[in-house]
């Protein structure tokens, strides 16, 4: 079943591809979260439901009647865009042999990556979805003033033992607002070194900074993926939506949900 539309829409395979490459260029330049987080999947358009295990919970009941302990099952949200392409445009490119302007496409494929982002780290609390920053259960840490001193390495620092503390191990990232990478760019007097290098050194150089968080915020994670992956349904893509005043419309679509399987993992500083 081609529940794309693409088999029946108007737009010749060429354009499509094009169309495919803009979009997937435009969302790579934005998305943050698959930087770090392990990939579950694709798994396809048509898988609805995903299991969430608390992995200090799993087990087996042994009853005459059993059940998983510490596992429950969550609907995969779809996220999506809409963009369109109006008629003119495509035949003026066609009649001067000119490239099709898919700045439209670009713009809405930079929307739904910003979609995913926010959803990966706030999650959607009216349908019932916890992200990296608001997740129960997770550790919180006060944050200091990254202005001053040697503070955020001593935060992040703080951040490291606790991993230790709890037998945390495997490859960690930092994801901070934009305000706070700015305050990282400061230089250590006598060192030459800024904040964000000593800090890169400590986890890999694993830093990252998105719109998505506001104010004085940051999120350390240990993303390895028996603590936490992001489960893909089907991944963006774009389908045909209609024809209408002559005009082309589209909609990016993707269905994704992030699994914290263990909630030591995510330490939040604010």
């Amino acid at each position: 079943m081609d529940f794309l539309s693409r088999d029946g829409s108007p737009i010749p395979a060429e354009l499509w591809e094009k169309i495919d490459d803009a979009v997937v260029s435009a969302a790579k330049k934005v998305l943050t979260g698959r930087r770090f987080l392990s990939i579950y999947g694709p798994l396809g358009a048509g898988i609805q439901t995903i299991n969430v295990d608390n992995i200090c919970e799993l087990e087996e009941t042994e009853d005459s009647i059993s059940v998983i302990k510490g596992r429950t099952y969550k609907h995969i949200p779809l996220i999506n865009q809409d963009f369109s392409l109006l008629w003119r445009d495509l035949e003026y490119s066609e009649q001067m042999g000119l490239p099709v302007d898919l700045s439209s496409a670009m713009h809405a494929a930079t929307q739904c990556a910003l979609k995913e982002d926010e959803f990966i780290f706030y999650g959607n609390e009216e349908l019932g979805y916890k992200g990296l920053l608001n997740e129960c259960g997770i550790i919180k840490l006060p944050i200091s003033d990254w202005s001053e001193g040697e503070n955020p390495f001593k935060d992040i620092s703080a951040g490291l033992a606790k991993f230790i503390e709890n037998g945390i191990v495997g490859r960690k990232a930092l994801v901070v607002s934009p305000q706070l990478f700015v305050q990282l760019q400061r230089i250590q007097p006598g060192t030459g070194t800024t904040e964000y290098e000593r800090i890169s050194k400590l986890i890999g150089g694993n830093i990252y900074s998105t719109p998505i968080i506001k104010g004085n915020k940051a999120v350390l994670v240990c993303a390895e993926p028996q603590y936490m992956d992001l489960v893909i349904g089907q991944d963006m893509i774009t389908s045909y939506l209609e024809t209408k005043n002559l005009n082309h419309y589209f909609r990016i679509i993707e269905t994704l949900l992030l699994r914290i399987k263990k909630k030591e993992a995510v330490i939040v500083f604010k």
